[in-house]
């Protein structure tokens, strides 16, 4: 608490004197005292009630109400619900507050997720910072008491949750995703129920989960990161896009991924949370937390190398139908488009002489309606009369003698 509310003072005495005030107004009490000492202080129903008053008109959630549990024989408190997960919780939330990554009123824990089954799976921690970058990631805080398995099993949940659809979804999505297996990849994440719970995350994929580490070894941590990685693939690994210039598109989808990190609360405690010491599952190096969220070979990638394999298949589109586009044979110029288009038609028939060019097309066309114009023309001139005969001229000569003869 000391870490979270007062992270540059070097000594509690604020925050235990401000915790003993509002103990005395039964706004908060005791928990547990810690083997070194440290108390863990709980709200009490009233501070509970309170606390919700203050805190949600603001659109911040509250946690659970941790209920006063007393030992039926001895009547004493117990304090089993809060131990050494529940103060690592807190040490993470302290550490990442104090690398500025979400204010303190940003934190929330024990946040339950229900599934379709019923289920409810409950995050140690979430947080939002988006002023860093992270507008909203959950947290599970294991201090290696869980079995590898069950933590690909928290991470499996989280993944079939942010494929869940609202109550009130549209008939015809809900009636998509029944049709067939995975159909609910087609359904974009602002119609899913987790958008209704959290903000964008304004990265590819569903909710990042981050897994912190606390009180193991680094042997233990490995083995652990190695099971993540090997049996949850399908929950945060990537696919291949599909598209129709798979050979040039080296980026990744992550539209239906968990972005998944690890770190542990020591290296937290000794570098900072918002130095290199977040590891993305798929990745070898350890990154700052925002980095290790980003998605450098995601969508934006995929944007960049589809536009240049789209314009290269376009340039390649083009040389090959230069080469294709016929030459004239007889004065040798290519055909334009619309001249090449004229030939390969179906009212080709029209376009005359298929081998030559445009130009010469024309002067063919020309020259025949040069020619039948003066058809035509020569067709509509009217014939010239004939000479009229010279006088004593005008008689045939068998005539003239059949004349003579009976005048004799």
């Amino acid at each position: 608490m000391w870490k979270l509310t007062r992270p540059d003072n070097q000594h509690d005495k604020l925050t235990r004197d401000n915790l003993l005030d509002l103990q005395d107004h039964h706004l908060v009490r005791v928990e547990l005292v810690r083997e070194d000492q440290r108390q863990v202080w709980v709200l009490t129903k009233r501070g509970h009630s309170e606390a919700k008053r203050l805190l949600e008109p603001k659109g911040i959630r509250v946690s659970a109400l941790r209920e006063e549990n007393y030992d039926p024989v001895t009547g004493e408190l117990l304090g089993t619900s809060y131990d050494d997960h529940s103060a690592a919780v807190t040490s993470t939330a302290a550490e990442l507050h104090r690398a500025g990554i979400g204010h303190r009123l940003g934190f929330a824990t024990e946040i339950p997720h229900r599934l379709a089954d019923g289920y409810v799976q409950r995050a140690d921690l979430v947080v939002r910072a988006p002023a860093a970058g992270v507008p909203v990631m959950l947290l599970e805080i294991d201090r290696r008491t869980e079995d590898a398995h069950d933590l690909v099993t928290k991470l499996r949940r989280y993944w079939e949750w942010g494929r869940l659809l609202p109550k009130d979804a549209a008939k015809l999505t809900v009636d998509l995703v029944r049709s067939r297996p995975g159909a609910i990849e087609d359904v974009d994440h602002e119609k899913r129920l987790w958008r209704r719970v959290y903000p964008p995350t304004g990265r590819e994929g569903l909710v990042p989960l981050a897994f912190v580490f606390a009180d193991t070894t680094e042997a233990k941590v490995a083995n652990t990161v190695a099971v993540l990685e090997e049996a949850g693939r399908r929950y945060w690994a990537p696919r291949r896009y599909e598209t129709y210039y798979q050979e040039a598109i080296t980026a990744k989808d992550y539209s239906q991924a968990v972005p998944v990190v690890v770190t542990t609360l020591e290296q937290l405690q000794q570098h900072g949370a918002d130095a290199a010491v977040w590891r993305r599952l798929g990745r070898k190096d350890e990154q700052t937390l925002t980095d290790a969220l980003d998605n450098p070979d995601g969508h934006a990638l995929y944007r960049r190398q589809y536009a240049r394999a789209e314009a290269e298949d376009e340039r390649r589109r083009v040389a090959e139908r230069e080469a294709r586009r016929p030459v004239c044979k007889r004065c040798g110029r290519k055909f334009t488009d619309q001249r090449w288009e004229e030939t390969t038609t179906r009212t080709a028939w029209k376009a005359g002489d298929l081998s030559v060019c445009g130009p010469c097309h024309a002067d063919d066309v020309a020259r025949k309606e040069a020619a039948a114009e003066a058809a035509r023309l020569q067709a509509a001139t009217p014939p010239e009369p004939e000479p009229e005969p010279e006088p004593g001229h005008d008689q045939e000569p068998g005539k003239l003698r059949g004349l003579f003869r009976r005048r004799g």
